[in-house]
């Protein structure tokens, strides 16, 4: 009887960050079962490998050159539901999005969800996402009871939070293993609806005051901010925050399905859109028309979830928009304290006249329990800034370095360019992180663009 041939080599595909700024080429592996996941580890010989969700980090942290790559999308089982204590059993590759279609209509949300809903709950992990609500409710790992993770040596081990794995793969960009499954709890909602009040602030002295003495009323808070604007007006903002609408604020309409989830959904963006499209001209026309829309205050507004957390999520591929360069999304904390740091940061890229229409300041609460976790309790600014902007390199080294020196760090989920002598200022508790992986992995069979550039 004929030996079976081993199956074919998957062919090399190029895959990049959702900025587009740096792809490269690895062999991609969709194992669709805990099964396949042990043998596609055990192929990841030389280059190693790394697991990736929906694409939705901007850097390159789900990227391997010359490597293997474990698409996990098809590991997108929900487990079990406990409707009582909003207790969610599911693969690591089930999407924010699809908890939300199952959750909803039982009167419970995601704990905690990014300006995107297509992020996979083991993405969510292994990147320790925020939200609108961490002043309130911290980093999604803080509220993950346990998830099994497959290491290095093809063990499947059921970590629960506290322990010293757990810290180190909340935050740790998929480096101590693959996450397999998670147990987590949602926050009980009456709608699918949200109370939101906007206000403008004419200046970033005014925004910082604004949040300052009031955030402590809202669940969820950001504020936009013109980084065009210059002189009096520098750091403008419309500031946004809001919670969940109970039952009797809705119209009679609406409370005939409060828990509808409906989102809405826009023609996608062009394959291709000309460079230069996003420039100084054209962003500041939009941010002036944008803030002027915004009203000076109102109350009360309601809004759907998918509005209110996920607008661009209506347009799919809006990363298109800035052409074939892409673009890098930089974000940022400094420490409470550091406000005069802020304020430096926020004039320099306002003086390099960075063409940025996404650029959002928020406050972040208590530090979370990942030792490469990104909150810290302090101020944070994340904008989007075309790829081909003159000088813009030099520029973020310099931001590197001021943040650096105020105690603050860069996010990694986002990164796509830092430098790795920064890192060790930036994150502290990284020599135990290093020392854990040497431990569990000491063939570094998880390895990743991010992981080659930074150190990791």
């Amino acid at each position: 009887m004929s030996a079976v041939p081993p199956a074919p080599t998957p062919p090399a595909v190029p895959l990049s960050g959702w900025g587009r700024t740096a792809p490269t080429a690895a062999r991609l592996v969709r194992p669709r079962s805990r099964e396949e996941a042990v043998d596609a580890l055990r192929a990841c010989a030389g280059r190693g490998g790394i697991a990736r969700g929906l694409g939705r980090a901007y850097g390159d942290a789900a990227q391997n050159a010359g490597g293997a790559v474990l698409d996990m999308t098809g590991l997108d089982r929900v487990h079990t539901i406990d409707a009582d204590t909003g207790t969610v059993v599911c693969d690591a590759g089930v999407s924010l999005h699809h908890l939300m279609e199952v959750l909803l209509p039982l009167g419970w949300f995601v704990p905690v969800t990014p300006g995107t809903r297509y992020v996979t709950v083991g993405g969510a992990i292994g990147a320790d996402i925020h939200g609108k609500n961490h002043h309130v409710s911290g980093s999604f790992s803080r509220h993950v009871r346990s998830f099994d993770l497959l290491t290095a040596d093809g063990s499947v081990r059921t970590v629960k939070s506290g322990g010293k794995l757990f810290n180190a793969t909340a935050g740790g960009m998929g480096l101590t293993g693959v996450i397999l499954k998670a147990k987590l709890r949602c926050l009980p909602v009456g709608t699918s609806f949200m109370s939101v009040d906007t206000e403008r602030a004419s200046d970033l002295d005014d925004l910082m005051a604004r949040l300052t003495a009031t955030d402590h009323r809202y669940r969820y808070s950001v504020a936009w901010i013109d980084l065009l604007a210059r002189g009096a007006a520098t750091g403008r903002a419309v500031l946004t925050r809001g919670d969940h609408a109970p039952l009797d604020a809705l119209p009679d309409r609406a409370r005939r399905a409060p828990l509808d989830f409906r989102p809405r959904r826009l023609p996608a963006a062009p394959a291709f859109l000309p460079e230069g499209l996003l420039h100084r001209t054209t962003v500041g026309l939009f941010n002036e028309l944008w803030y002027r829309r915004a009203p000076r205050s109102r109350t009360g507004e309601l809004q759907r979830v998918s509005s209110f957390f996920h607008p661009l999520d209506g347009v799919p591929h809006w990363n298109r928009v800035y052409g074939r360069g892409g673009f890098v999304q930089y974000q940022f904390v400094v420490g409470y304290g550091q406000e005069e740091a802020l304020r430096r940061i926020v004039r320099r890229i306002t003086e390099h006249r960075c063409p940025s229409f996404l650029a959002v300041l928020k406050r972040f609460g208590d530090a979370d329990p990942g030792w490469l976790s990104f909150p810290l309790p302090g101020w944070t600014l994340a904008l989007d800034i075309p790829a081909h902007l003159p000088g813009l390199a030099r520029l973020l080294d310099g931001l590197d370095e001021e943040v650096a020196a105020a105690g603050g760090r860069v996010y990694l989920a986002k990164d796509s360019r830092m430098r790795p002598e920064v890192l060790s200022a930036m994150y502290p508790q990284l020599p135990a992180f290093r020392a854990l992986r040497a431990e569990l992995d000491p063939d570094a069979v998880f390895r990743s663009d991010l992981s080659r550039r930074l150190g990791l």
